[in-house]
């Protein structure tokens, strides 16, 4: 009875004392204030609570490390790619720092065993091992400060872990690959929200689908917007890939969309005043010219002796005026084929000449 009490009483001791070797396996020094580790350890599905009632977990220590990885790796990043451009930097520190890596690092360096939890939620909660580094580094910040962080993730993790110039240059963005694609493609990209709501442990899900020109491309589903549009993008992509008829058909759509956009609505009037009653010059076309009708015009006789008229064609082209001279000053009714002698033909052209 007295040894399973002793037992008992050094349990706690006994856990505590494996948790400073746990923390000096991974961080390289021993806690000065456990606490610290402790409350990065605790996940919130433990429904842990302080004496004042106020629950107790890593979330808070989560936020702090997060902002020390940005400036760590961020400073680490800076001085090991000398002379690229801030896109270059800013991007290989996001790949870093990102779930993905930090989940993987949690796993190999055994804190997902470290984690208290309710015990199932681990495996609905895909980034419980992420947040639990972050929380670990927030506590190393309290406890010895930002020069151990840089040791630390120098050291130990951007050396012997990690190759910082194979991550920096690998693209593990899917959706910056799409965005990319469909830019240079001219192609109309949005992510709608299908979903947002909570597991049964009470963790966040969203779902995104990716929409390419209005034709549904890939859902994707994760535990934050960001992890959920990044498999919606990785599977439109590997869509575009192996599917034709997908591609064929976000371009179809594409030039519908195109060749509205090119076609007026409405046709806007204009404002120009029109100059139609001015003549045109230079080598505007003339007006066509009339037609000259001749002033001698010679009378046709019919059979019968009645005069007869002329073609109705230079009739209609003849002017009035024209024609009223013709008849005033070349009466050709006196003129016939009867032969006139010497005496006769002065005798005419006195009477005419007396006449006017």
């Amino acid at each position: 009875m007295l040894n399973n009490l002793l037992d008992f009483i050094k349990l706690p001791f006994r856990k505590e004392k494996e948790l400073y070797t746990s923390i000096h396996d991974i961080f390289g020094v021993y806690p000065r204030n456990i606490t610290y580790y402790k409350q990065a350890l605790m996940h919130k599905s433990i429904m842990h609570r302080n004496e004042k009632g106020k629950p107790v977990n890593n979330e808070r220590l989560e936020f702090l490390g997060d902002a020390i990885l940005d400036a760590v790796v961020g400073d680490i990043v800076y001085a090991h790619f000398p002379g690229k451009r801030e896109g270059f930097l800013t991007n290989t520190r996001s790949k870093l720092v990102q779930r993905e890596t930090l989940n993987k690092l949690a796993q190999e360096m055994g804190i997902n065993q470290l984690i208290l939890s309710s015990g199932h939620s681990f495996s609905h909660n895909s980034y419980m091992g992420g947040n639990a580094f972050e929380a670990l580094v927030g506590a190393l910040y309290l406890d010895r400060g930002y020069d151990a962080c840089m040791k630390f993730m120098k050291k130990r993790i951007l050396t012997q872990m990690i190759n910082i110039d194979k991550v920096a240059y690998k693209e593990v963005n899917f959706k910056s690959k799409l965005i990319e694609w469909s830019q240079k493609n001219r192609v109309k990209l949005s992510f709608e929200l299908l979903a947002q709501n909570k597991d049964k442990n009470g963790s966040p899900m969203f779902s995104y689908q990716v929409v390419l020109e209005g034709v549904a491309g890939c859902a994707g589903k994760g535990f934050s917007k960001k992890e959920s549009q990044q498999l919606a993008s990785k599977l439109t992509l590997e869509k575009l890939k192996k599917e034709p008829q997908f591609i064929d058909a976000v371009f179809e759509a594409k030039g519908k969309r195109t060749k509205m956009e090119e076609e007026p609505v409405n046709l806007v009037p204009d404002t120009e005043e029109k100059m139609d009653f001015i003549i045109p010059q230079g080598n505007e076309q003339q007006p066509k010219e009339k037609k000259h009708v001749t002033a001698f015009k010679e009378k046709v006789y019919s059979e019968n002796g009645e005069p007869a008229d002329y073609s109705q064609q230079e009739a209609a082209e003849a002017p009035e005026d024209d024609n009223a001279t013709l008849k005033d000053e070349f009466d050709l009714s006196d003129i016939s084929a009867k032969s006139q002698s010497r005496e006769e033909i002065i005798k005419a052209a006195e009477e005419a000449a007396f006449k006017e």
